[in-house]
């Protein structure tokens, strides 16, 4: 594992961007891009998932100094290093679980746990449900490509059943995860999901989540026309973007029985609806601040035992 703690300069007061160069503004309050070996893939979804990230900072007015994020491998795994934040990039998985810690650590930071699909529910599933249990005051970004892109694009827990990967090659046998419906499942307090193909929309469910007190998840569905997309008949970043965009639907707009859903996306059948928006609030007693008051009463047993 390794830490990255920078000194960092005071962050400035917020201001109107620039509307003819907002990206490059944000970039300057809140990035710390390479000049080269830049790791995304040209056209990644990564990179627009990163902007709306800065937006989303910037439209909530946190100071990135009080920022630390987490995660763990994947393509996304240098996405933290890219921030003037402090972050933690750990071993395979562990994202919640360096999240969680610190967090109780440091309760006064902004703490995100930034993972993949693949990252976050398969190897990191059990971090990923007992941090939603608890409700720590965490937000985690899934960044959903529906593959190890990483590992050169096998299949993961949400990828489309019947779509091909190259560890699927005839089309993915095994139904995919609802990581959204999981994340309830497990007790999240806040959960929501967008695309990158919706970036004003993204923008906005990632600044509910960073404002809310407790577990929120944000489920972002982004192109990997690399490896996911043209294996399935879209090999442009731009197939992918049109993909979300004639297939997404706003959550006011669907059932509420009919808002989670596994996808099928094979040569025979395709079957694909992303629900988008806030899919669930529930305000719930937040872990950090109910673990601090069992400290408290702790000491203060202590204490009296001290005194008799």
């Amino acid at each position: 594992m390794t830490s990255d703690s920078r000194p960092l300069a005071a962050q400035p007061a917020k201001k109107k961007l620039d509307l003819q160069r907002p990206l490059d503004e944000l970039a300057a309050l809140y990035a710390d891009i390479p000049n080269k070996a830049f790791r995304y893939c040209p056209g990644c979804g990564l990179g627009m998932a990163q902007s709306a990230l800065m937006r989303a900072f910037h439209r909530v007015g946190v100071d990135i100094t009080k920022v630390a994020t987490a995660g763990g491998s994947g393509c996304y795994s240098v996405m933290g290093h890219y921030f003037k934040s402090s972050h933690i990039h750990g071993s395979h998985g562990r994202g919640c679980a360096y999240a969680t810690g610190l967090k109780l650590a440091r309760p006064e930071l902004t703490v995100l746990a930034l993972q993949g699909d693949g990252d976050l529910l398969a190897i990191g599933g059990n971090h990923f449900i007992h941090a939603a249990r608890r409700n720590v005051d965490i937000t985690v970004i899934c960044f959903n490509n529906y593959n190890f892109g990483d590992t050169g694009g096998q299949f993961a827990p949400t990828t489309p059943l019947g779509s091909k990967t190259n560890t699927s090659s005839l089309g993915m046998p095994e139904p995919a995860f609802d990581a959204c419906k999981l994340a309830i499942g497990a007790g999240a307090s806040f959960v929501a999901r967008s695309t990158v193909a919706h970036p004003a929309h993204l923008t906005k469910m990632i600044a509910d989540a960073v404002e809310w007190k407790g577990f929120a998840f944000v489920e972002v569905l982004q192109n990997c026309h690399v490896l996911w997309g043209r294996r399935n008949g879209m090999p442009e970043a731009m197939d992918m973007l049109r993909f979300y965009k004639d297939n997404s639907v706003l959550h006011s707009s669907v059932p509420e029985d009919e808002r989670f859903d596994i996808p099928v996306y094979s040569d025979t059948e395709k079957n694909v609806k992303f629900v988008l928006g806030t899919l669930h609030k529930e305000q719930r007693p937040e872990f950090t601040e109910e673990y601090a008051k069992l400290r408290a009463r702790a000491m203060a047993r202590m204490s009296r035992k001290g005194r008799s």
